[in-house]
C-alpha cells in the first residue's frame, strides 16, 4: 500500500515516489530530512538507508537524519527524455551528487532555477517536490535540492 503525505488545496495526494527516503513533518515548523542508515562499528553512512554495512558487514546500523543543506559536488543537465516508461518529467533537467555535511555525497534532481545556473560549489537545500503526475491524478514527490 503507498502512504500519501497529504492532500494539498488541488485536492490531489502527495504520494512519495519510495517509501522511507524521507521524514515526513510532524508540524509546519519541521522540515523534511532525509533519512539514512550509520554503521555503528566503522561509521560508514548511506543513502538510502540499508539494513547491512557493506563497507564492513556489520549489521548494527542506526537509522539518522541527514543535514537539509549541502554544496553541489558534481552536476549534468539532461536534455532529452530518457528511453522507456520510468521517467515522466520536464526536459531538461538536472542531475547530480550534493555533498552533506554528514559526510555523504547523495545523488539527487535539482530544482528552483534554470538547470544552466547551477554550479559546482553551489550552496543547496533539500525540498520535497513534485516528479510528474500519475494516472489516478495524484503527485508523485521526490527529494529534490534547490540553490539557497
Amino acid at each position: 500500500m503507498v502512504k500519501t503525505m497529504n492532500i494539498k488545496a488541488s485536492g490531489k495526494n502527495e504520494v512519495p515516489f519510495m517509501e522511507g527516503l524521507w521524514s515526513i513533518p510532524s508540524s509546519l515548523d519541521e522540515k523534511p530530512q532525509l533519512i539514512a542508515s550509520k554503521c555503528k562499528v566503522c561509521g560508514e553512512i548511506f543513502f538510502p538507508k540499508k539494513q547491512i554495512c557493506t563497507y564492513c558487514m556489520s549489521r548494527d546500523l542506526e537509522v539518522i537524519k541527514l543535514s537539509r543543506k549541502g554544496k553541489i559536488y558534481s552536476i549534468t543537465v539532461v536534455m532529452q527524455k530518457p528511453p522507456g516508461p520510468w521517467y515522466r518529467g520536464l526536459v531538461p533537467y538536472a542531475v547530480g551528487y550534493v555533498e552533506l555535511p554528514d559526510g555523504i555525497r547523495v545523488e539527487t534532481l535539482f530544482t528552483g532555477c534554470e538547470p544552466d545556473a547551477l554550479e559546482i560549489g553551489m550552496e543547496v537545500e533539500l525540498v520535497i517536490a513534485k516528479l510528474y503526475e500519475n494516472e489516478e491524478g495524484n503527485n508523485i514527490m521526490a527529494h529534490k535540492f534547490r540553490p539557497v
